[in-house]
């Protein structure tokens, strides 16, 4: 049996800061990185990783949002010939001549709340070709009747990040900036968002645009089983036909119900953390892994219950992949070391 584990922000993003590790007991986890052969590349978004690793090829966007919609939808299904967009909530905030995005990751919205914005965002384009479709309370969606010319960013790449210069580029893109900016006027003043301040919430003021595309003809893996609570990694694998299993409270349980082949296992709880720089709870949550997860997988191995142990590792500034085999516990000259020694690498 062979296991796969994707852990986006394993590594703390900010280099030098080597006291974020501090006091965290992590042997195991050390131990499986020293033991393992390390290949690096360029960084990746969980979704670029996750389309390349089920063999969807990237058409102007990486095509997020025809498969979302195949989980998402339910009169709505996209055919091969209709162009979709994702079109997600979010709240912005101006710092210093910048405007940061922030996620749903640290507000609530209601799918009631969704429909209300949406049916005025509808209203206001009934005629420009643009439907918004809030299928999820915090996951929307464009049907554009033309294809438009234009690259967008994937929104978890922008999380706290300066939007000002990463909004969608090409031929069409003044267009839909001047959309974008439409939208922004609309939601500040809808009354709704009135009613969130007034209740200490952030206001819904903004719509990122990503994710665009048709949906692809092929989507398929080497992987037999999936264990994920990453909505678009369960999708991939409703659309590939591929089981895919809720994930489970530990390494322990995983293996009782794991059958003979390849897994893939989506530890994401991480990502959200790095990207906030919430500290705390990013080695609250490191710690739990290596409760749960890295301690248990260690000793699968040196029982020779699992085959091929990989972890794949995205930052910020690379990709990581860490491959360990039964083999590899005999290198007796690969001594552990502290995890901070790889977020300086």
């Amino acid at each position: 049996m062979n296991l796969h584990l994707l852990i986006p922000g394993l590594f703390w993003p900010e280099a030098g800061r080597s006291e974020v590790y501090g006091g965290l007991s992590l042997s195991a986890l050390e131990v499986i990185l020293a033991k393992s052969h390390c290949a690096e590349s360029q960084s990746q978004g969980i979704e670029e990783w996750l389309c390349q690793t089920f063999g969807v090829s990237k058409q102007q966007d990486w095509p997020i949002a025809p498969i979302m919609l195949q989980l998402d939808g339910t009169d709505e299904k996209p055919d091969q010939n209709e162009y979709w967009l994702r079109a997600d909530p979010v709240h912005l905030r101006i710092q210093n001549n910048h405007m940061l995005l922030a996620d749903s990751q640290v507000f609530s919205i209601s799918l009631k709340e969704s429909i209300q914005f949406a049916d005025t965002l509808n209203q206001y384009f009934s005629k420009s070709g643009i439907v918004f479709l809030p299928l999820h309370p915090d996951r929307w969606y464009v049907r554009i009747a033309k294809i438009p010319c234009l690259q967008t960013r994937l929104l978890s790449e922008m999380i706290g990040k300066n939007i000002n210069n990463l909004l969608p580029i090409g031929e069409d893109s003044s267009a839909w900036h001047s959309i974008f900016n439409e939208i922004q006027m609309l939601l500040h003043t809808h009354p709704l968002n009135q009613e969130r301040e007034e209740r200490g919430e952030f206001a819904i003021n903004s719509i990122w645009f990503w994710g665009g595309g048709m949906m692809p003809q092929n989507i398929c893996s080497t992987f037999n089983q999936i264990w994920c609570d990453h909505t678009f990694t369960h999708a991939l694998a409703v659309a590939s036909g591929i089981a895919s299993n809720p994930l489970p409270h530990d390494a322990t349980m995983w293996q009782r119900q794991a059958k003979p082949g390849n897994h893939l296992v989506v530890l994401d709880t991480l990502w959200g953390k790095t990207q906030y720089r919430n500290i705390y709870e990013w080695r609250e949550c490191l710690s739990s892994f290596e409760q749960r997860w890295f301690i248990p997988l260690l000793e699968a191995m040196k029982k020779r219950v699992i085959s091929q142990l990989t972890i794949t590792v995205l930052n910020e500034d690379s990709t990581r992949n860490f491959i360990m085999s039964h083999n590899s516990l005999w290198k007796f000259w690969a001594r552990a070391k502290s995890l901070s020694s790889y977020g300086l690498n």
